[in-house]
């Protein structure tokens, strides 16, 4: 298995180039660039006189044309601009935001704290009730706690986050005024103690993370009943039985183990999630994460940060998929990569 890890690890390398440079020739086919936006910003000012061009009616010269391509590197052929960023990127620099100025990785960092807060706190909630709750489906299946938990679950899966989102937000928050209409913290956090602060972060946390939960744990809950339904018709629960250890014990003993395999194999593919969000939920409850720091990142074409939040979110992803094997071969000792087969 160790070598099979380290195909893997290795596998990362060029796969990471793929991504990165198919997302890369992508920014320099679409319209729009930062030039462009440079461009209609001029306009919009009314700057007139030196910056005028003589064609095309726009408001800057030829020379500074020139200036700015080579500026943001679109005077050279795209693989030699591709290389020269990526060199960038291993010495651990983003580049610069064309819309803000700063650096990248500064602007990235500071929305860290709120993406982390909510990524980590749905993924934890997620498996802490998602686990518990398909056990107990699965055991119980057909009963009034299975028909009435399937009920939430599946309302909770058809409505998309963003409109459970806008109810939140428009019932408790706009008519009854029971939690604030956005925000991360309020505006006296400062003067609060570290009790009153941790209650006030979550006041303003609780209707997001009840959208973020709300599609995640449909996914993992039946997965989890699935897989219980699916070992307990198996062989060895019936010898298990046979030997006289009750249902319970049967479970806890051996069908728990093998019904986590399949939560196994999608908990690392989750890590990505952590940085990712949703800049539809983050506008409503205006939460300046990296998710609405992307999409507006995309609709201003500022390309610095679009590839600096792809950098970090594909090496999230590829390292979750070795994570993923890893929490298999953990739950599943039965389970040997690169070949191998246990005895």
């Amino acid at each position: 298995m160790t070598g099979y890890f380290i195909r893997r690890f290795l596998l990362i390398i060029p796969t990471f180039i793929g991504i990165t440079l198919l997302v890369f020739a992508i920014t320099r086919l679409v319209p729009g660039g930062p030039i462009e936006q440079l461009m209609i910003q001029a306009q919009l000012g009314g700057e007139t006189g030196s910056l005028q061009r003589s064609q095309g009616g726009g408001t800057l010269s030829d020379e500074q044309l020139e200036e700015l391509k080579h500026y943001y590197g679109f005077d050279q052929p795209m693989l030699s601009s591709y290389v020269r960023w990526l060199k960038q990127v291993v010495q651990f620099d983003l580049g610069t935001s064309t819309r803000y100025q700063d650096p990248v990785w500064q602007i990235i960092k500071e929305r860290f704290p709120v993406s982390i807060f909510y990524g980590l706190t749905t993924l934890i909630l997620t498996y802490l009730v998602c686990i518990p709750l398909g056990l107990a489906k699965g055991m119980y299946h057909g009963s009034a706690l299975d028909s009435w938990s399937s009920a939430v679950v599946f309302l909770g899966y058809a409505l998309p986050s963003y409109v459970i989102g806008i109810a939140l937000i428009s019932l408790f928050a706009g008519y009854w005024d029971w939690f604030p209409l956005g925000g991360f913290a309020s505006d006296n956090y400062d003067d609060l103690s570290t009790l009153g602060k941790a209650g006030d972060i979550f006041h303003h946390a609780a209707l997001p993370l009840i959208a973020y939960l709300a599609g995640s744990f449909a996914v993992t809950t039946l997965m989890m009943k699935n897989a219980l339904m699916d070992n307990l018709s198996a062989d060895y629960m019936r010898t298990a039985a046979a030997k006289g250890l009750s249902r319970s014990a049967s479970v806890s003993g051996h069908a728990l183990r093998n019904s986590l395999i399949p939560v196994a194999t999608s908990f690392g593919n989750n890590i990505s999630l952590l940085l990712g969000g949703s800049f539809l939920i983050e506008t409503i409850f205006n939460i300046d994460g990296i998710g609405l720091l992307g999409y507006e990142a995309i609709i201003e074409r500022d390309y610095p940060i679009v590839m600096g939040i792809l950098v970090i979110s594909s090496l999230l992803y590829l390292l979750g998929n070795i994570l993923s094997d890893i929490c298999v071969a953990l739950v599943d000792p039965r389970i040997r990569f690169g070949g191998g087969s246990s005895t």
